[in-house]
């Protein structure tokens, strides 16, 4: 089987406008939550979120670009360009013809969809733009990354909510470690910090109207972020070849489904996802450093992933250290689990262990290390990214320094 490294990364959230500065946000413990700025906010009862201030498309794509790029498609080509310009490759027709993209989300063009609802139901417009549907489709972003590249191999998107990003990013290891691809273009983008996209999560009772606690006693609920990150993955000898700074090893990926409850976590099937994973990736447990935890902040969801934590790695669970970035910049949804790559990164590369802020008073149900509001600096070599979806669906990576 082939090798698969990354090679380049790109990113955009409330942290920052690039893998760079985000993460720089993550070293700090910096909260890239605050009050939204939005139509019709009055009439939200969760009025914070991680978005992006300040963001204006019209700085960075061109009027023609805009009729065809829902805010969801600008992050995600902003993170390929980065990510792109870092990995330093060359797109020749061979190269081409072996590249590819899978992307994931979850709300896709869902600000196109919210403004053409006010359209069509509020204003009582009979028209709209002809544009919309290849806008909103799920897959806008991955095509038009693929066609901003000239990647002509295999280009999808994955939806499947909370765990998209993984399992795009997973699905994308799977290509070039068969050997069908060289170079994948991965991870994902959400823009769903809208009224309509914040009412229907209301709904849930999931929310919380003041901050993300991920682990803490005090935690009650999550809270919605929007961006995207994106990384060149790369096969080793293809990468080393060139000269590539490669960032880091991805060695592993398992998916499960709990096929139990549709919205209620299952700690077995998240148990066998990190199992899998690290059986996929030929790890002990005692080898692994660093998870970068789902953490939502909701009380089932950090108490399933803790159990789920002390069932696979027994006695090493007291030794791992485990944070949510979502604290900082929330839960991106379909994008999250890309953004929080990012973590994984800086763990393996540059012995920085991003915290988990917002903590306030432990729960026994969530009694494990999980750096509490100050950044770590301490080396390790192999970390995780959990990633667990409503409708059950877990999917985790394992990757280690190079």
């Amino acid at each position: 089987m082939k090798r698969v490294v990354i090679t380049g990364q790109g990113a955009i959230s409330s942290l920052g406008m690039s893998a760079t500065a985000t993460m720089e946000g993550m070293r700090e413990g910096r909260l890239g939550i605050s009050d939204l700025v939005m139509r019709d906010v009055d009439r939200l009862s969760v009025k914070i979120g991680g978005q992006v201030h300040g963001y204006d498309g019209a700085e960075y794509f061109s009027r023609q670009e805009l009729v065809l790029y829902d805010k969801f498609t600008q992050f995600a080509l902003l993170s390929a360009k980065e990510a792109m310009a870092q990995s330093g490759l060359e797109i020749t027709e061979r190269v081409s013809l072996r590249s590819g993209v899978i992307l994931g989300t979850a709300g896709g063009g869902l600000q196109t969809q919210d403004e053409n609802y006010r359209n069509v139901y509020e204003a009582g417009k009979n028209r709209v733009h002809p544009f919309v549907v290849p806008r909103l489709m799920n897959n806008a972003a991955a095509s038009h990354v693929s066609m901003t590249y000239k990647l002509q191999g295999p280009s999808y998107t994955v939806a499947t909510a909370c765990a998209s990003s993984n399992h795009a990013m997973g699905q994308a290891f799977h290509m070039i470690r068969s050997g069908a691809t060289d170079v994948m273009l991965t991870g994902g983008s959400e823009s769903m910090l809208v009224f309509g996209g914040i009412k229907a999560w209301e709904g849930l009772r999931v929310m919380s109207k003041d901050a993300c606690r991920p682990f803490s006693a005090t935690r009650n609920g999550m809270v919605q972020g929007e961006g995207a990150a994106v990384f060149v993955f790369e096969e080793y000898e293809h990468a080393k070849a060139r000269g590539a700074d490669i960032l880091a090893e991805v060695i592993g990926f398992a998916m499960t489904s709990d096929a139990s409850d549709i919205v209620t976590p299952n700690k077995d099937g998240a148990a066998r996802a990190i199992k899998g994973a690290l059986l996929d990736a030929r790890l002990n447990v005692d080898e692994v450093g660093y998870i970068n935890a789902h953490g939502t902040g909701t009380t089932a969801n950090d108490k399933t992933e803790c159990a789920a934590v002390r069932d696979v790695f027994g006695a090493h669970a007291d030794k791992l250290m485990i944070s949510s970035t979502k604290s900082m910049h929330g839960h991106l949804i379909g994008g999250t689990g890309a953004v929080e790559m990012l973590a994984c990164v800086m763990a393996l590369r540059d012995g920085v262990i991003a915290p988990t802020i917002g903590y306030e008073q432990p729960d026994p149900a969530c009694d494990l290390d999980v750096v509490p509001n100050v950044a770590r600096d301490e080396k390790v070599n192999v970390a995780l990214s959990n990633a667990f979806a409503f409708g059950g669906l877990n999917a985790v990576l394992a990757l280690r320094s190079i």
